[in-house]
């Protein structure tokens, strides 16, 4: 390609990227909230007011998930049917009214069964945005692209933690609320209302894309055709050989172990920094705790947005996905152990940033040998097998936590399966191999 040519698909691209992204970012930051959002209600009054153990809070947080997971594949293959707009609108609305309704569960089953039904509601939604993603970015920019999209599970996270804090500390006693069923109630709502926006501001394709010029179209839909095609020559994965290759396998347990570490830390480093006034004595308010659970994040968002970028340029992915994993399960398992609070936060900001960091370049992984039917579905099983971890972290880390006593135990967990994963990600390398 010319250097012309290039600078004109780089104007395109980022007139792309700023139409879409910050809004699909928006869109996943309260999703991303809306599901781990328990973490913070968990210590500070539900767990007391529901008499929920450690293990009962790990199993109501987890049981999200295998919800979730059912229906994963069915609704990634109703979007690439029927449009992203109305399937993401679709499942939104639905979200954002269970969402709400936790506010008003009045025991522990009533609360894991509305967990339950959140995940049937938001299956769908994240697969359906990476598979979305695809539509719109070649490959050469799609690793920079999932981070730019991603970016607000961190950001969710640090911002996220000190809403929900200060709706929890000044929502008590408002329509009669606890404080932690206001910030339920308070944060379910966006959803519903970004479910109408989404069906009117979002484009389904390029060609469809009034809000590029003609030429733009042509040019973005020409170079994903053709991606796409060379694609299918290479490596022909029809539907069935997408859903039963162990490759797909493989690289869910890669994503387990991403998201492994990812939700042990979404719902409970709360717990873990409420516990810091037992450990080292440290004494915080609720919003105090919020700002302290944002620090990791915040300082993950600005890392994976590096790395992802340097994943682009450098056209390697196996190493940027293995290498922050090793980082971050190396990390988190000493956290405990260290002799006081900023220490500690240091191991801890360190794991929040290999998880984060792997999370973008993992995504860009499928799409160099996956597209259309066999994508939606491939993708969408990676992600259905790999948030079994969303289950499994916070009941086996609670579970853990009763049984010994302390969270050293479950952190040591997370840090091997996150290594584990890891080896496995470079056992895979970043392509198969042509039977063609």
């Amino acid at each position: 390609m010319s250097t012309r040519t290039i600078a004109e698909g780089d104007r395109v691209l980022g007139k792309v990227a700023l139409r879409i992204m910050p809004f699909l970012a928006l869109l996943y930051f309260v999703n991303y909230l809306d599901r781990v959002n328990i973490g913070f209600a968990g210590p500070n009054g539900m767990n007391a007011e529901l008499g929920m153990s450690a293990t009962a809070f790990g199993f109501a947080s987890g049981i999200f998930f295998l919800g979730y997971l059912t229906l994963e594949v069915p609704s990634n293959l109703a979007l690439h049917r029927f449009g992203a707009r109305r399937w993401l609108a679709r499942i939104m609305i639905t979200w954002g009214i269970i969402a709400t309704v936790l506010a008003f569960v009045p025991n522990p089953t009533t609360l894991v069964i509305m967990r339950f039904l959140l995940g049937v509601a938001e299956a769908g939604f994240f697969p359906g945005i990476i598979l979305y993603l695809t539509y719109w970015f070649p490959a050469a920019q799609r690793a920079k692209a999932v981070a730019l999209f991603m970016a607000a599970v961190p950001v969710s996270s640090a911002i996220g933690a000190t809403v929900s804090s200060l709706l929890i500390a000044h929502g008590h006693g408002v329509f009669g609320l606890s404080g932690w069923r206001f910030m339920f109630l308070v944060e379910g709502i966006p959803a519903i209302l970004l479910a109408f926006a989404t069906w009117f501001y979002l484009t389904d394709r390029p060609e469809q894309a009034k809000w590029l010029t003609e030429d733009e179209r042509r040019w973005l839909t020409t170079e994903l055709d053709n991606e796409r095609k060379a694609t299918e020559a290479e490596h022909h994965w029809p539907l069935r050989k997408a859903l039963t290759h162990p490759r797909i396998l493989g690289l869910a347990f890669v994503y387990f172990a991403i998201a492994y570490g990812l939700y042990a830390l979404g719902f409970f480093l709360p717990t873990i920094i409420a516990g810091f006034g037992q450990e080292f004595g440290t004494k915080l308010s609720t919003v105090q705790a919020g700002l302290v659970t944002a620090t990791p994040y915040v300082i993950a968002a600005v890392v994976m947005l590096f790395w992802a970028r340097h994943g682009d340029r450098t056209r390697e992915r196996k190493w940027h996905v293995a290498l922050p994993m090793i980082v971050g399960g190396v990390a988190i398992p000493v956290a405990l152990y260290l002799g006081n609070p900023y220490a500690a936060m240091v191991a801890v900001t360190v794991c929040a940033v290999g998880v984060c960091a792997a999370l973008p370049t993992f995504w860009a992984l499928p799409s160099t040998f996956l597209s259309g039917a066999a994508a939606a579905g491939g993708i969408a099983l990676i992600n259905s097998l790999g948030n079994i971890s969303g289950f499994a972290a916070p009941y086996v880390t609670g579970w853990l936590k009763d049984v010994t006593g302390t969270q050293r135990t479950g952190l040591w967990v997370v840090g091997a399966c996150m290594v584990a994963g890891a080896c496995v990600a470079l056992a895979l390398g970043a392509r198969p191999r042509s039977r063609r």
